[in-house]
């Protein structure tokens, strides 16, 4: 075998990404911190923002510091600091804020899986219950209250962003009722509603999810009388006829979940029935960094994974399902169009 001498340049970018704890722990803290809140339109110094955000200026600056290195705040020539794009997305007034999802990928929980990816790989299951002695969702709801509740922000803010996009990509103009399968507190559901004023849904999830709806389809809420709401487990029974199945971002768990749900939904659906699948996926896709990164944290919380084309495709085939396009939602999400055979 031949030995090439490594790059300066190679060096340098490894050195960088084995520091990769230190740039998440950075924005984390800034996320804590309030520091983007803090930053107007104006440029402020590190002696301004510490008397806002209530820290110590030097310690701060070097936060800011290490911080724009990578593009999140950015230094003045005269010393001073100012919003890049990246900064304002931590801002929990920003329209397409990213602040609970930082804050949720940086939970302290996560602190303790990570090292342990390597027994993951090796076992192919969640390193959970050797650590907490119970499973991912059980330690969050019991042990972790404030790490569930960053949860349930990060995906509320999550699906209020691609809402808007998944309902600009679906034709349902020749469908009179939609469901949203798992469909959280209906974000998706609502912009779809809102869309197609003919259109009737229906939104299935978990009881203690589907107690807190998104405000439109609430009792009194504009899309109400429109709207079914069904307390349940997609993974038992799907109780629910209509014309278009939504299931988005809940088949990544196990084989044998996803199985179930899938054929769940065959049994429920009408033959000719549309079924959305819409998830993140492994390859060919431009966020690929992320996603790739999203499905090692499954791996270790809860032994799941998120799907390629191909494997997902292929559940779809096993449940018996006609796939069709596949369309990009946005940079994160595709859709694959399948239909319930006759």
């Amino acid at each position: 075998m031949t030995t090439v001498s490594p790059t300066p340049q190679s060096a340098m970018r490894l050195r960088e990404l084995v520091f990769g704890a230190a740039c998440a722990a950075a924005v984390r803290a800034a996320a804590r911190l309030g520091v983007a809140d803090a930053l107007d339109d104006r440029p402020a110094t590190a002696q301004e923002l510490a008397t806002a955000v209530h820290t110590e200026p030097r310690p701060l600056e070097r936060l800011l510091r290490a911080l724009s290195c990578y593009g999140i705040f950015a230094e003045t020539e005269d010393g001073k600091y100012v919003h890049t794009e990246m900064s304002r997305m931590l801002r929990e007034d920003a329209p397409n804020s990213l602040r609970y999802i930082a804050l949720w990928c940086t939970e302290p929980w996560t602190w303790e899986a990570w090292p342990r990816l390597d027994e993951a790989v090796r076992s192919g299951r969640s390193v959970f219950p050797e650590l907490y002695g119970k499973g991912f969702f059980e330690y969050l709801h019991e042990d972790a209250r404030e790490s569930a509740q960053v949860f349930d922000r990060a995906m509320t803010t999550s699906s209020k962003q691609s809402a808007e996009d998944v309902a600009k990509l679906l034709d349902l103009s020749g469908a009179s009722s939609v469901a949203d399968i798992g469909g959280g507190q209906g974000h998706v559901l609502a912009s779809l509603l809102e869309k197609h004023p003919g259109l009737k849904g229906t939104l299935l999830d978990l009881p203690t999810v589907v107690a807190n709806p998104d405000p439109r389809l609430r009792d009194g809420g504009a899309l109400a009388s429109r709207v079914q709401i069904v307390p349940g487990d997609c993974r038992e029974e799907i109780p629910v006829q209509a014309d278009v199945y939504i299931i988005k971002n809940i088949l990544e768990w196990d084989d044998e979940s996803t199985g179930r749900t899938l054929a769940n939904v065959l049994k429920a659906a009408r033959p000719g029935a549309r079924v959305v699948i819409i998830e993140n996926i492994v390859d060919d896709s431009p966020s690929m960094k992320f996603t790739t990164a999203m499905d090692l944290l499954l791996l270790l919380n809860v032994g799941g994974a998120k799907h390629s084309k191909a494997s997902l495709v292929g559940r779809m085939g096993e449940a018996g399902l006609e796939v069709g396009a596949i369309l990009e939602v946005n940079p994160y999400l595709h859709a694959f169009e399948c239909t319930v055979p006759a």
